[in-house]
């Protein structure tokens, strides 16, 4: 298929309305979606990274969300040494608007996990950005595939030094912090007993742990006594 001449009109006949106007109540009102469904963007991303991709990410033909979600899945599906994807990712970040594409965008970059210390140190100057969805794609990058053991004190110190009202940051941060409970307890514990965090970033990460069907009973019952009572109303 002719996806470098045709996109949008290839786009136009997939749409999916029912799709559409269940994500447009998830994203920002001034979101130019179509409503694509992402199975059929990833299959067409796989089609493009097996041949020019470089092409593709050089045409400015940004005009719908999806045009940004499939540029971002074409990155996650390059296969290459990692130096050479970099500077795509690099580009691609500050393109991101929205929580979705940068979750998204994130969990594509499987290869990550065949080079962590490598992205580790790429995501670091993201974590102090003044951006918020800059800062974001390093929470959840963090979140995506660095909570071990080798660098689950590296990404608590990460997310107890973000400063920043975005409200997208502070429930990236309340999301990852619940997934180091879960995978590090004794870690999380001890960073909530001692941290930095706004009272509205941790209240947020204490329901979100409560929450869980991973965390036991026991558990949820001495976590809400650690909820701070002065909260930031959003």
């Amino acid at each position: 298929m002719g996806y470098f001449c045709g996109i949008h009109e290839f786009f136009l006949e997939n749409i999916d309305e029912t799709y559409r106007q269940f994500a447009a109540k998830l994203l920002p009102e001034d979101t130019n979606l179509l409503g694509i469904r992402l199975p059929i963007l990833k299959k067409i991303a796989q089609e493009i990274a097996n041949n020019d991709w470089r092409s593709f990410l050089r045409k400015e033909n940004d005009l719908y969300f999806e045009d940004f979600m499939l540029k971002g899945f074409v990155i996650g599906k390059i296969r290459g040494n990692i130096e050479v994807i970099l500077p795509y990712i690099q580009e691609f970040v500050p393109k991101i608007n929205n929580w979705s594409l940068c979750d998204s965008f994130c969990a594509s970059l499987k290869i990550t996990n065949k080079n962590k210390k490598v992205m580790w140190d790429f995501i670091q100057p993201y974590f102090l950005s003044s951006q918020e969805y800059e800062i974001r794609f390093a929470v959840v990058m963090a979140l995506d595939f660095f909570l071990e053991d080798e660098y689950i004190e590296k990404v608590l110190q990460r997310l107890d030094s973000i400063k920043h009202e975005g409200y997208y940051v502070k429930m990236a941060v309340a999301w990852a912090l619940s997934v180091c409970y879960i995978k590090h307890k004794n870690h999380t514990e001890e960073f909530l007993g001692k941290n930095r965090l706004d009272d509205f970033t941790f209240n947020k990460a204490l329901q979100k742990m409560i929450e869980s069907r991973r965390v036991n009973a026991c558990d949820k019952e001495r976590l809400k006594i650690l909820k701070r009572k002065k909260n930031t109303n959003y």
